[in-house]
């Protein structure tokens, strides 16, 4: 009898990382060129978290479908692997257009509700910095415009902690007051902090009992994204160093196999030599 369910074509990762570290370990569900499932399906069994990437709103199938949410949500039981969703980025809740904020609001709030099913640990949410000047007005009008935004997507301002506002090529502690006033979690960017020249110790020592998640993933040369064995020494330690401190999930926050399979071992290497 034919399997009506052939496994991908898809090579499988080396070996599990399942309760590997005292935080829960993921990746993306880019790592295989392919949808949702068939990526749940080959890391699910190796990984404690994958993070649904949901970068883009418009686009007919960008919204998963109901059956598809059934789908992932019966995978994760089955594999014992759990979720976290990335928001759109192509909608902005810091437009400066009301009208866009309002947009923004709506479409991201749907992708929330869809999304609810899985109970995802978190939902990282962009809120970018885009104006010319980086004058104090201009942060504060900003600061505004995010509130704004935020006010439009969770009208209700008890807890929000679901949403995690992720460090970008801005001094995070522009989005400091935002966060405290609508009770949001953070999603550390260890990559973009390195990238951006910002001192990643100092951010994470200020926001870790919001801390929910940490985006992780090599950088060198100006680009980002890439393998964790491309972090400098002093780089790779200070990494190792947080992760330590920390018992939330960790994403490592890349799109190709090739890229991720490098990453694990160049993780559990700098786990262990530090133990």
């Amino acid at each position: 009898m034919t399997n009506p369910t052939p496994p991908e074509p898809y090579p499988p990762l080396p070996k599990s990382y399942k309760g590997a570290y005292p935080f829960k370990l993921g990746t993306t569900s880019f790592i295989y060129p392919d949808r949702y499932r068939p990526n749940v399906r080959m890391l699910g069994p190796f990984l404690d978290e994958i993070e649904l990437l949901m970068f883009e709103s418009a686009w007919p199938d960008s919204l998963p479908s109901e059956d598809e949410i059934d789908s992932l949500a019966r995978l994760g039981r089955e594999l014992g692997v759990t979720y976290n969703v990335h928001l759109p980025t192509d909608v902005s809740l810091t437009d400066p257009v009301p009208e866009a904020r309002q947009q923004a609001a709506e479409i991201l709030r749907t992708f929330i509700d869809r999304t609810a099913p899985l109970n995802p640990s978190a939902c990282a949410l962009h809120l970018p910095f885009d104006a010319p000047s980086r004058e104090p007005e201009a942060v504060v009008r900003w600061q505004d415009q995010a509130s704004n935004g935020l006010a439009r997507l969770l009208p209700e301002k008890s807890s929000n902690r679901l949403i995690a506002v992720e460090t970008l090529d801005y001094p995070f502690e522009w989005a400091g007051p935002v966060i405290e006033a609508f009770d949001l979690s953070v999603c550390m960017d260890i990559g973009h902090l390195l990238l951006y020249g910002f001192d990643a110790r100092a951010l994470f020592a200020e926001f870790l009992p919001r801390l929910s998640l940490i985006h992780l993933h090599g950088v060198r040369d100006g680009q980002d994204h890439i393998a964790l064995d491309q972090l400098s020494p002093d780089h790779a330690a200070l990494v190792t160093d947080l992760l330590r401190q920390f018992d939330g999930v960790v994403s490592l926050e890349v799109f190709a196999y090739k890229h991720l399979v490098p990453s694990l071992s160049f993780l559990a290497q700098c786990w262990n030599s530090q133990a």
